[in-house]
């Protein structure tokens, strides 16, 4: 079974930015006998959603030519207690980047509030990569051919 966070990318700027969406359903795995009381969206989901989708803009920004594996995450912080039944708007930007890391930073909306955030993402550069199927990976989970 394949975890992915995000439903789709709504825009991508090769070497900047990056926004998607993800809707929190209660049919989500992650629910499944995780709380017995009330169905809570836990905080680790929303910083896999960012790191996911601030991976793929930097594997898209470096032109698929290799894969980013995330190494260090700081200055965290997640809204406790949120229900599922919402849309998450996620955001992440690329502050540097170079042959062997990318550093960057990544948040996430729900109606203007942000309710995750992450202020310094760094992913090590794994070289050597089939370049076409990762692209082929890229546009089958993003939704759309950019």
């Amino acid at each position: 079974m394949r975890f992915l966070y995000y439903d789709k990318i709504d825009s991508i700027e090769k070497g900047k930015s990056i926004v998607g969406a993800k809707t929190f359903t209660l049919s989500e795995e992650f629910f499944r006998k995780h709380f017995k009381k009330q169905a809570l969206v836990p905080g680790v989901i929303y910083i896999e959603a960012m790191a996911q989708l601030l991976g793929w803009l930097i594997i898209y920004s470096h032109d698929f030519k290799l894969s980013a594996v995330m190494s260090l995450v700081e200055n965290g912080s997640v809204m406790p207690k949120l229900r599922p039944g919402f849309t998450a708007e996620i955001h992440g930007e690329i502050i540097s980047t170079s042959k062997r890391d990318s550093l960057g930073r990544a948040w996430i909306t729900v109606n203007g509030e942000t309710v995750a955030s992450m202020d310094r993402i760094i992913y090590a550069h794994v070289p050597n990569v089939n370049s076409e199927d990762l692209m082929n990976l890229f546009y089958y989970y993003s939704g759309t051919k950019v």
